[in-house]
């Protein structure tokens, strides 16, 4: 047995796999197998790049791996089935690359603005077999103006990117009208999500449910906030690069 295979042996998947039963998403003997190899190139990329303060096993399975699965339960089975997404500023691939792992059938799109993550997602994504995940470095103000991106997901994902004004801007551009848009959240953020409205309006969305994931394992301090696309983002939307950051859509 190789050194890769003895560490893989020794990680015990049994609180992610039962925080994903509580989910409803049975994860296999492989799947669990991926993750734990996914935990391996992390920690092997985190010792020469800054991806995660989180490095602990049981750690990252709470807080990364489960609250990144929290997603299954904003979103249709329909789109668990084969939908198309966007994870915005995924950094080390949350919650990207754990719904492909989960979800093999989902096609995703993870953008981040720093070369040496997007290579770290490319290398990920080989290591780990995903064929349906593409991985591309750029600004999400330049690229939801491409042809190829813009309103063309069914889901738009973030995970601890941006405030919720901000993050309007960032993601629904590539939401079709139809789609949906589901964000990572603190239980504090009821004020910021409600500073969000007229941006989230001005961008073609609705705000829709904030909700507590039922996840055993999960942190429980952490919320989804959904938003969904009713009809199509104004053509200048989202602005050019810092922008949304700078002057975000607020009323007043």
């Amino acid at each position: 047995m190789s050194r890769r295979e003895t560490n893989c042996a020794t990680l015990d998947a049994g609180a992610l796999e039962r925080g994903a039963a509580s989910l409803g998403v049975s994860l296999s003997a492989a799947q669990l197998d991926l993750f734990r190899e996914y935990y391996l190139g992390l920690t092997e990329w985190n010792a020469r790049m800054n991806l995660t303060t989180v490095t602990s096993w049981e750690s990252v399975q709470e807080r990364h791996f489960l609250e990144s699965l929290t997603v299954a339960e904003a979103v249709s089975q329909e789109a668990l089935d084969d939908g198309r997404f966007v994870d915005v500023g995924t950094g080390a691939g949350l919650p990207g690359i754990p719904l492909m792992i989960a979800f093999p059938h989902m096609r995703g799109t993870l953008v981040d603005s720093t070369a040496k993550k997007v290579g770290f997602l490319e290398s990920m994504g080989e290591r780990l077999g995903l064929s349906r995940m593409t991985a591309i470095h750029g600004r999400a103000e330049t690229l939801a103006h491409r042809g190829d991106l813009r309103e063309g997901f069914d889901l738009a994902l973030a995970r601890a990117v941006a405030r919720m004004p901000i993050l309007a801007e960032l993601t629904l551009p590539f939401c079709r009208v139809g789609g949906q848009v589901v964000v990572h959240k603190t239980s504090r953020a009821e004020s910021e999500i409600q500073s969000a409205v007229h941006a989230i309006e001005t961008l073609g969305g609705r705000l829709g449910r904030t909700m507590t994931p039922s996840c055993d394992g999960a942190d429980s301090g952490r919320v989804l906030v959904t938003v969904e696309k009713v009809s199509p983002t104004p053509a200048r939307y989202p602005r050019r690069p810092g922008m949304p950051a700078k002057r975000p859509l607020m009323l007043g």
